[in-house]
């Protein structure tokens, strides 16, 4: 079929307006089916189009259309319009009878696109209504970094949005993100390179930050040949919250401090502290320098708030190394200092879980190497301070990896959350049980949903820490 442009006068949310739509292909008539009056004269299958920052939006609509609209917000990358997880599940879902659709976020910027994602969103949903036709009910989904993007919806989206989905979401935020991971890097540099100068924040350029994660990696690499390497590997995953089963792996048995230490270096020899140093120099781009700070910290007490201590302190014995000395170490050389600013701008921009507007199921792998499940504690710990704890359902699936989702337990995911907002209950659409039986409803690639309950997030400050051991 030719393609048509159409031009969309309009403002659009907040100060964004759309600017052009191109639609492909036809589906049937276009109807708002919360008034039953028609739209336009036909429903495209395939629309695309531009907003006034420059981000772009795309959507794909069925032919069997059941009014639903799922909004996807997009993960840590290249700032491309996405509109699913995976192309598998946009044909699952859409064969469900889902409108599927989601913007680039602003193209000029990071990709910690932040700054723009939950404004883009929405003006991607009003790009959608008046080009196609409002939809009966729309629902959220976030991936990773739009996992975010997404509790921020459900945080601020009444009236706009139904219900949300995250999956793998980075809901801690990336100021927890930000300090956590620096508890690592800065672990590493101490006691792995002792003495070299290496550089962990103010990254000149992406090259800058590879360079510093080839550094960190090769120093971990060349640690795991001693029993001391080993042990101080150790403390710096316990600090960087980092997952114990590795990919191609049986999960290290109860008590086997060796065998956790095998799989947490196997993520940190392959690619783990790349992707870390990348975000940083990203997030330090969206913020305008440098977000972290150290300086005062215990990091004795640190490691008490994390689920791995026991392992550290086994380690250290049988490597014969004094763990109180290398904790010493560690505090006394802590001084680093946040720029305020910058701290304040991703405070602003980057956080979640203060308060929900509207049901927020979670999905997250127990064995994330870049988004640790213990994320999903501190969400709910603020969730449960805002007294919306009664929106909020987490599921978890017994599986290693990053967003390793089947389309069966995403479409399961959906399909939970959908229900909740039809009948206004949970009941238990979100318990593994169900999430599980209707996975494998699907034939879609299996399911392994579980009940688990994450630990502790090992970050050691509090939410909002600009103050004067900052300005020092």
């Amino acid at each position: 079929m030719p393609r048509r442009l159409l031009r969309i006068p309009a403002a659009v949310a907040g100060s964004l307006a759309l600017v052009t739509a191109t639609l492909t292909g036809t589906a049937g008539a276009a109807t708002d089916t919360r008034t039953g009056t028609a739209a336009a004269a036909t429903i495209p299958s395939h629309l695309s189009g531009t907003l006034a920052d420059g981000a772009t939006w795309i959507a794909d609509v069925p032919a069997d259309w059941n009014g639903t609209l799922l909004l996807f917000s997009h993960g840590y990358g290249p700032t491309v319009a996405q509109n699913a997880p995976s192309d598998e599940a946009r044909t699952a879902l859409l064969s469900e009878g889902y409108a599927l659709a989601g913007s680039s976020f602003d193209p000029q910027g990071s990709w910690w696109a932040l700054n723009s994602a939950e404004r883009d969103q929405f003006a991607t949903l009003d790009a959608f209504s008046r080009t196609v036709g409002r939809p009966s009910r729309t629902l959220s989904v976030g991936l990773s970094m739009g996992g975010l993007v997404n509790a921020q919806i459900a945080r601020d989206g009444a009236g706009r949005v139904d219900g949300a989905l995250g999956l793998c979401g980075l809901v801690a935020g990336g100021v927890d993100l930000d300090d956590y991971q620096y508890d690592a890097e800065y672990t590493i540099a101490s006691l792995l390179m002792p003495g070299q100068d290496v550089r962990l924040t103010g990254f000149a350029d992406a090259a800058d930050a590879a360079a510093t994660a080839q550094r960190l990696t090769d120093a971990v690499i060349a640690a795991q040949a001693t029993p001391q390497g080993r042990a101080r590997i150790a403390l710096a995953a316990a600090y960087l919250n980092q997952s114990d089963w590795a990919p191609g792996q049986n999960p290290p048995a109860a008590g086997d401090p060796e065998g956790q230490e095998a799989q947490q270096f196997a993520w940190l020899s392959q690619g783990v502290l790349g992707f870390i140093e990348n975000g940083r120099w990203s997030i330090e781009q969206s913020a305008g320098g440098n977000t972290s700070w150290n300086a005062g910290l215990d990091y004795a007490a640190l490691l008490r708030d994390s689920e791995h201590a026991g392992q550290v302190r086994a380690l250290y014995r049988k490597a014969g190394l004094d763990l109180r000395a290398d904790l010493a170490t560690l505090t006394r050389g802590a001084r680093l200092h946040a720029d305020p600013g910058a701290r304040r701008r991703l405070e602003a921009s980057s956080t979640a879980g203060q308060s929900l507007a509207v049901p927020l199921l979670n999905l997250h792998t127990i064995a994330d190497q870049l988004v640790p499940v213990q994320q999903e504690a501190a969400f709910a710990e603020r969730v449960r301070a805002a007294g919306d704890d009664r929106l909020l359902r987490q599921a978890y699936v017994a599986r290693q990896g990053h967003c390793a989702f089947t389309t069966a337990e995403i479409v399961a995911g959906v399909r939970a959350i959908d229900r909740r907002v039809t009948t206004g209950r949970w009941g238990d659409v979100a318990e593994p049980d169900a999430l599980q039986r209707s996975a494998l409803s699907l034939n879609l690639g299996g399911a392994a949903f579980v009940r688990y309950r994450p630990g502790r997030l090992v970050v050691g400050r509090h939410s909002s820490p600009i103050g004067s051991h900052l300005l020092d």
